[in-house]
């Protein structure tokens, strides 16, 4: 790889990563659901006017939306409100690679090695620790719905693959269209409208800034910087700098929010990002039938050789 695209890889994953500590700061800003709706409204529009009709049928873009869009980053964006810390956030959620290798094996017939068995296993053992730290620091049903955040993650993985876009950046952009009515329809009736008014009425810079990243920054310019690196390189190559995420995700975290890193959370981090890497990594062995994987990413921590790397910014 060269340089400058081995800069580019690292910046993206500082930009995802970085983005949990902005939703952190957001959602100081706004209600969960709310703010998670403007994420996908601000990513779509005007985007969705210059890239294009979309490259997939609409049962896809539709199918991703709503697992991805309402019930992925719902979860999360609940999951991060109800105390879930942000860097803690990008680390658990990198579980979704387990989750995603589960379900491939359920829909698409990939049948797992051995080494890729084995690192489900570590992986799921760095849930655990992740798990026993939190509950001694943190309320383990924020945990639980980050964790359910990652199964979603995993399933959209699924549905992407199968999907299997030409052109990543189009597809994210139309299937930033579909979240946004859904989930401002929850947002007015489990968060309510008063609460959804005030919030729009007291917005400030700060807040408008946590919007403009999160949607432009993590979403439009990340994916279109990392659907050009894969489509220049081998997954395989690129798919690594996905595990930076939680790197850069807990580091911002400890720099700009003041969160603590405990002994038990680099042991977490250090088991979650090393079995990660075998489950991703890992080559799968497909089924004849199945589809040939799709060369588009799928979030931070959503691309590998064998299934798109994303990370859940």
């Amino acid at each position: 790889m060269r340089p400058a695209h081995f800069a580019l890889a690292v910046l993206v994953a500082a930009v995802w990563g970085a983005n949990f500590t902005v939703v952190e700061i957001g959602l100081g800003h706004f209600p969960p659901l709310l703010f998670s709706a403007l994420r996908f409204l601000t990513a779509a529009l005007p985007a969705v006017f210059l890239v294009g009709r979309p490259t997939v049928a609409w049962t896809w873009i539709v199918a991703v939306g709503l697992v991805l869009g309402v019930a992925k980053f719902g979860l999360l964006f609940v999951g991060m409100d109800a105390g879930m810390p942000a860097g803690l956030s990008s680390l658990v959620l990198q579980i979704q690679a387990v989750f995603t290798a589960v379900i491939a094996f359920a829909v698409l017939g990939e049948r797992p090695g051995r080494l890729r068995l084995f690192g489900m296993a570590v992986a799921l053992a760095g849930i655990g620790v992740a798990a026993v730290d939190e509950g001694t620091s943190g309320p383990l049903g924020a945990f639980a719905l980050v964790v359910a955040a990652a199964v979603c993650f995993g399933a959209s993985n699924v549905l992407t693959r199968k999907a299997a876009p030409p052109d990543s950046l189009n597809f994210m952009v139309w299937v930033s269209t579909v979240p946004v009515l859904p989930l401002l329809a929850l947002s007015l009736l489990t968060e309510g409208p008063s609460r959804d008014y005030d919030a729009l009425r007291a917005l400030d810079w700060q807040g408008a800034g946590t919007v403009l990243y999160v949607a432009w920054v993590t979403t439009v310019l990340g994916f279109g910087a990392w659907g050009r690196l894969l489509h220049r390189y081998p997954a395989s190559t690129v798919a690594p700098f996905a595990l930076l995420v939680p790197v850069f995700g807990m580091s911002s975290a400890a720099l700009f929010l003041g969160e603590p890193i405990s002994g038990l959370r680099w042991c977490a981090a250090a088991l979650l990002v090393g079995g990660v890497a075998l489950t991703s990594l890992a080559p799968a062995r497909a089924a004849a039938a199945s589809p040939p994987p799709a060369a588009s990413p799928v979030h931070p921590v959503d691309s590998a050789p064998s299934q798109p790397v994303r990370t859940g910014s």
